[in-house]
């Protein structure tokens, strides 16, 4: 056999094996952006081992899901509770992990006090900034060189693009979202700062939170990026949709991150696509039709519908910096009880078994062939 020729059948086999070990998600992004997960406390603590075993090998970001926000780090006035987001910070920085921070600012779970005085009558509008600005400074300011990003407002509009009427909009009007800013980045000036929010795949609310946000940031406020959350399904965002709002987003200099990607694999209640999660229906047969196991049709249906997903996100690698997904397993998600309490729903990239699914190495692939 000639030298060349052997040489050449040693480099395919190299490759063929190459190509056939086993990549981490984060090595096989490292390119792209960084992949992260929404931790609970289980695997804070350490308790659920086998998901502290996964998270380490494959992301190299997390996000709180609840610790960090204002019902739980400061659920009574003059008390805060930091023990769990000590751990959840030291987590982080044990494992060379992005640390994301959420959140700082929103309408819901957050306590009625905070808008009210030891009466209960709503406060004034001084007031409210004052222990907003409380709020933020001692949190953000607790773990100002240790958390790299915040989302420091949090689901301020509605679908339509209009702003929410919030209490933080009712008492200090429009006003809180960019003091909420302004505050973070005196709290903790080395981070990054993010809004974030569902539905931001619909273009009139992509282009009326990117207007909002350009303003702001054409006054000085710092603002590092938009978060849009993934929480979608097999029906929504179009490819069309998604591009047309992720390049609204890449138009006003933000970074974009996928801040809460998970894809239900369930019908649709009521048509509804947001994420507000007082929203809820009824449990009926025929919204859980995969109550033992979601067959291989459906796998191969999430794995081409992820692969969309990350082909767009691939396309404006220049502007992603992080896709977080909300979850590890599907035996942990939200998504088996939102919006119909008691489903069985396979949102996520591992099985209730803590194995990688079908869509696993779909995802990969849209990097790995490049």
């Amino acid at each position: 056999m000639k030298i060349k020729t052997y040489h050449s059948i040693l480099f395919l086999l190299l490759c063929l094996v190459i190509s056939a070990q086993d990549i981490t998600l984060k090595e096989a992004f490292k390119d792209y952006y960084y992949i992260g997960t929404a931790l609970n406390t289980a695997q804070i603590t350490g308790k659920d081992s086998q998901s502290v075993s996964i998270i380490k090998e494959h992301f190299n970001s997390i996000t709180p899901e609840n610790i960090l926000k204002w019902e739980s780090v400061h659920p009574v006035r003059d008390k805060y509770y930091f023990e769990m987001p000590d751990k959840f910070v030291q987590f982080g920085i044990d494992n060379n992990m992005f640390i994301i921070g959420h959140t700082l600012v929103w309408h819901s779970q957050v306590p009625d006090w905070v808008f009210c005085d030891k009466d209960g009558q709503t406060i004034s509008k001084e007031e409210l900034l004052a222990e907003m600005k409380d709020h933020i400074f001692t949190v953000a300011g607790r773990y100002k060189d240790k958390i790299n990003g915040w989302d420091v407002v949090n689901e301020a509009f509605e679908s339509d693009g209009s702003m929410r009427k919030s209490r933080w909009l009712e008492i200090i009007g429009e006003e809180y979202f960019e003091k909420a800013f302004i505050y973070a980045h005196e709290a903790a000036p080395d981070a990054e700062l993010y809004y974030n929010d569902y539905d931001m795949w619909k273009p009139e609310k992509a282009k009326a939170v990117a207007a909002f946000i350009k303003k702001l940031k054409d006054k000085g406020v710092k603002i590092d990026g938009v978060g849009m959350q993934g929480h979608w399904a097999l029906d929504y965002p179009s490819k069309e949709e998604l591009t047309e709002s992720m390049q609204a987003l890449t138009d006003i200099g933000v970074k974009i991150m996928i801040t809460e990607l998970d894809l239900s694999m369930l019908p649709n209640p009521f048509n509804y696509t947001g994420a507000d999660i007082s929203t809820n229906a009824e449990l009926r047969e025929e919204l859980n039709p995969y109550p033992e196991f979601l067959p291989d049709s459906m796998q191969i249906k999430q794995s081409a519908r992820f692969v969309e997903f990350f082909n767009i996100f691939n396309q404006f690698k220049d502007n992603v910096s992080r896709v977080t997904f909300w979850g590890l397993t599907d035996g942990q998600t939200w998504r088996n009880d939102w919006p119909v309490h008691g489903r069985t729903d396979y949102p996520l990239l591992f099985d209730r078994k803590f194995q990688p699914k079908p869509a696993y190495k779909a995802i990969i692939k849209t990097v790995m062939d490049k």
